[in-house]
């Protein structure tokens, strides 16, 4: 998951002597959105996942009345709507319609804060530009069959499988090394694809009371802190997961391309908040989790596990190939989690029923399916963009790549570098 920067100043490149009055007002506009974006962050206190930007703009932030702010965004979203770009630079078009699309979710952010009160697939709308499938208990029933038939053995099949994961849970004391191995891992594949700048890095602390399993807090100049959350076992395939989706060629990647491209190359200022509630964290998300398939197509991890991973985690490799099939059906079972939050959200189920609801249908253990729905409390409709995220990042690439692995890293570097939206992604890969 993404995560809240420290507050660090990373200056912007001199805005060109020749910029016209389009540029000039789009560069006011955005500065506007990013101290809009502040602002809502002392109501909201997930709100500001990240700044980089001067530190005067962060400590200049009052907190303002909620009507206030929506009556200076709604006159950012009418300047904007008033101004479209020349069409001459498709980044430029890209970057309008990011930043009219973010406001509107900023606004959105700001009614829920003043009460307004939305269904999941309302607010997942509003606030991330896209509405997840919908998913009855019969769709998810054949998987489980299937998981059955894999699973014999005495008792209820969550039962038998959660002794099933539970064998190839690292243990604690080879967990900061098996993570290392997979990070160093993820980088060196990374690395082989994408240019990244010098002096790129991350460091890794592990954490406890969280409703994450993992978080990404970019501080700018091209560095992040990844916590891992150690409440609950962590499991063989969650190591190269975490590797990939928080750091290479994930969340960490992706902010310092942002930083990178559109911040120092392009001195665009709101790229140097990060809104948590809106159209990008879906891009965010998808591009993380889908990237772990970039990174590692099924045999190459595979490969990967028995060979590294399961070696430093002192696992049996034998059991390896086994243990990613099960994974591979469990992971069908992914929706469910949507749909035990759309029902929690709207009202149709209650906290034991949203537990229940994963513990059958997502074969969560009690005390994670718990944490789930903590999660679910904290972060709402959030839950759509890690796998609607995955599979409108999936579809997108693969419409460009046609199985081509090097046009494939070439398609995930071009959307992590650029100011796309979800819709942009659907109506693009069509």
């Amino acid at each position: 998951m993404r995560g809240r920067g420290v507050w660090m100043g990373v200056a912007l490149v001199a805005a060109s002597a020749c910029a016209g009055p389009e540029t000039n007002q789009m560069q006011a506009l955005a500065e506007q959105y990013v101290k809009l974006v502040l602002a809502v962050g002392q109501h909201d206190a997930d709100y500001v996942d990240a700044f980089y930007g001067p530190p005067e703009w962060r400590t200049a932030a009052v907190k303002r009345p909620l009507g206030e702010i929506e009556a200076e965004a709604a006159g950012v979203a009418a300047r904007l709507a008033a101004a479209p770009p020349d069409g001459a630079d498709p980044l430029v078009t890209l970057r309008h319609a990011y930043l009219t699309r973010q406001i509107e979710a900023l606004r959105a952010r700001v009614a829920m804060l003043g009460g307004k009160r939305l269904t999941f697939d309302e607010e997942s709308k509003a606030l991330y530009d896209a509405v997840a499938p919908h998913h009855d208990a019969g769709e998810f029933e054949g998987v489980l069959a299937q998981l059955e038939q894999l699973l014999p053995g005495r008792g209820p099949l969550l039962e038998r499988y959660t002794r099933f994961r539970n064998a190839f849970a690292i243990p604690p004391d080879r967990l900061d090394a098996t993570f290392k191995a997979a990070i160093d891992a993820c980088r060196r594949r990374t690395l082989a694809h994408v240019n990244l700048p010098p002096g790129e890095s991350f460091t890794v602390e592990y954490v406890t009371n969280k409703s994450w399993s993992g978080y990404n807090w970019y501080q700018g100049h091209y560095r992040s802190l990844i916590q891992v959350n150690t409440d609950l076992p962590i499991f063989a395939d969650r190591a190269i997961d975490l590797a990939c989706h928080e750091g290479y060629p994930g969340h960490h990647v992706y902010n310092v391309l942002l930083e990178k491209t559109l911040v120092r190359d392009r001195g665009w200022p709101e790229f140097q908040v990060y809104q948590l509630f809106s159209p990008q964290s879906l891009i965010a998300e998808g591009t993380a989790n889908f990237g772990i398939e970039v990174a590692f197509p099924p045999a190459d991890r595979l490969t990967l596990e028995r060979e590294v991973i399961f070696p430093a985690a002192g696992l049996d490799p034998a059991g390896a190939a086994h243990y990613y099939t099960v994974m591979g059906l469990v992971d069908r079972l992914a929706y469910s989690g949507n749909d035990a939050a759309r029902r929690y959200i709207d009202g149709e189920i209650d906290t034991a029923g949203a537990t229940a609801w994963l513990e059958r249908y997502g074969l969560y253990s009690t005390a994670r399916a718990q944490q789930r729905v903590r999660f679910i409390d904290q972060y709402r409709s959030y839950v759509i963009n890690y796998n609607l995220g995955k599979d409108m990042v999936a579809q997108y690439i693969d419409a460009r790549a046609g199985g081509d692995a090097s046009k494939r890293w070439a398609a995930f570097t071009e959307l992590l570098s650029s100011p796309r939206l979800p819709s942009g992604l659907a109506v693009a890969g069509k």
